[in-house]
């Protein structure tokens, strides 16, 4: 009983870090969605995933600092007949004594970020406290032209 509630605490967290993430992000993912869809699929379905990180790294280098958001080096594509593809990228972002893994799903319309594993440097005992680290670290890895925007 104790560990489903644990569960409870945990998911009513991940979803405050997944909105804090992917509003610390947005620039960027409005870069990679300047990418053809197609090419991503290429990309990943020829395992050529060195051109994934050279489109992140240049993406993010206007809006963050230089190594807080990389590639993973992993990928999945979602095609269906009758529906618009789905690209989700492995990413990693790093700030400070914080390290998220998350999953980036792209589409023509829209972008999600899906967090995998998160880890602290000498995590918090409360959840909240470890969520206000994560949201100051990601405020410190934007450079100052994006935190303007």
């Amino acid at each position: 009983m104790g560990s489903h509630v644990m569960l409870n605490v945990r998911n009513k967290y991940a979803a405050d870090r997944e909105k804090a993430l992917a509003n610390g992000i947005k620039e960027v993912v409005a870069e990679l969605r300047l990418v053809d869809v197609v090419d991503y699929v290429a990309f990943l379905r020829m395992d050529q995933f060195g051109n994934i990180a050279d489109i992140v790294e240049s993406s993010a280098q206007l809006y963050l600092a230089p190594g807080s958001l990389r590639f993973a080096g992993g990928g999945d594509v979602h095609l269906n007949w009758g529906s618009a593809p789905t690209i989700d990228l492995d990413m990693e972002f790093h700030g400070g004594e914080v390290t998220v893994h998350f999953k980036l799903s792209l589409t023509a319309t829209k972008a999600a970020v899906h967090i995998n594993y998160i880890a602290f440097s000498d995590p918090d005992a409360d959840p909240a406290a470890n969520t206000e680290r994560l949201k100051t670290a990601i405020a410190a890895a934007r450079l100052a032209t994006a935190r303007n925007a």
